[in-house]
């Protein structure tokens, strides 16, 4: 059913600017964008550990750590599957090493306390469901958004729902739903899904768009129909902070923008296209559920990055633009 444009509340509120730990053993992730400064852009980790959890960690360690991390309390172990999650969340701290993720520096302060004007919360929690996608929350004066889906625990939903809960999860794709039917349950929110990307495990979905959009969720959240990875791929764009989150559209990685055109299963040159018609939404954040999150300093940087990447890509796979 298509979206309808809902009457939007004047104002958004400033928002605590304690930020919530979601787990008391290493290492779990919550992130908080600050939108007021661009000096504080930039992502805090913490580990709350009590002597119980210590002691936990200290077993595990002894029987799963990988060998590759340097020593002391933060480590990964062999269940890592290379997701570059804890990479780009806190490069000072892990790097990669023969295929998976190790602890190259441990850290040595204490967490910074970002101050929040409005939230926008990368819930942590990475799916193996969902390849390790990442999951985000927008708190919103109309009703929160969880976007795809983390791993479903109580200490993320207990979290989520000191944050008001969430009206709606919305879901990029087919391929980032992890534990959707779970969260929906658990916090009684409509999933939102393009039609086409519905199998037997979403068939009970509360929304399915139908068309090609685009879709007005709320006043400053638009839907924007990008079939290219698979048909149905939808983004979704955070006017009011200049956010669009990507999916699996397009990432950031080490080398650059890029996406990923051994898993696309729909059209590479429909995917191309669709990142061209990128060209015309200003936003200066770039956040996708794999890959790196971007920056950009403007609405130029943001254009002249996304015409170099097209140059690049459409010559080397000889497509029209």
């Amino acid at each position: 059913m298509p979206m309808a444009v809902r009457p939007r509340s004047t104002g958004i509120p400033p928002w605590s600017s304690s930020m919530v730990s979601l787990s008391s053993v290493p290492v779990r992730m919550w992130f908080k964008f600050n939108t007021n400064s661009s000096a504080n852009r930039i992502p805090f980790l913490k580990a709350i550990r009590s002597s119980q959890a210590q002691a936990s960690a200290s077993t595990v360690s002894r029987k799963q750590r990988r060998p590759q991390n340097v020593d002391g309390e933060f480590f990964v172990d062999h269940t890592c599957i290379d997701c570059d999650a804890c990479r780009w969340m806190a490069p000072q701290t892990f790097t990669r090493v023969d295929e998976q993720s190790a602890v190259l520096k441990q850290p040595t302060c204490e967490e910074e306390r970002l101050k929040a004007l409005q939230g926008v919360y990368h819930c942590g929690y990475h799916s193996p469901k969902s390849h390790g996608a990442a999951s985000y929350l927008i708190v919103h004066p109309e009703g929160n958004i969880l976007i795809d889906s983390p791993r479903f625990t109580e200490r993320l939903a207990s979290n989520i729902e000191k944050l008001g809960g969430a009206r709606y999860m919305f879901m990029t794709h087919e391929d980032d739903i992890a534990d959707h039917e779970r969260w929906s349950k658990r916090l009684k929110c409509d999933r939102i899904l393009h039609s086409l990307e519905v199998d037997d495990s979403t068939a009970n979905v509360e929304i399915k768009l139908e068309g090609s959009g685009p879709w007005s969720l709320f006043e400053d959240i638009q839907l924007i129909h990008t079939p290219g990875h698979t048909e149905g791929s939808v983004c979704l764009f955070y006017t009011s902070l200049d956010i669009l989150f990507t999916g699996d559209h397009l990432f950031m990685t080490e080398s650059g923008l890029d996406f990923s055109e051994k898993f696309n299963f729909y059209s590479v040159p429909i995917q191309l296209n669709n990142v061209r018609f990128l060209l015309d939404l200003d936003f200066r954040w770039l956040l996708p559920a794999h890959g790196r999150r971007l920056e950009f300093k403007d609405y130029q940087e943001k254009n002249s990055i996304l015409e170099a990447f097209l140059q690049k890509k459409c010559s080397n796979i000889m497509v029209y633009a």
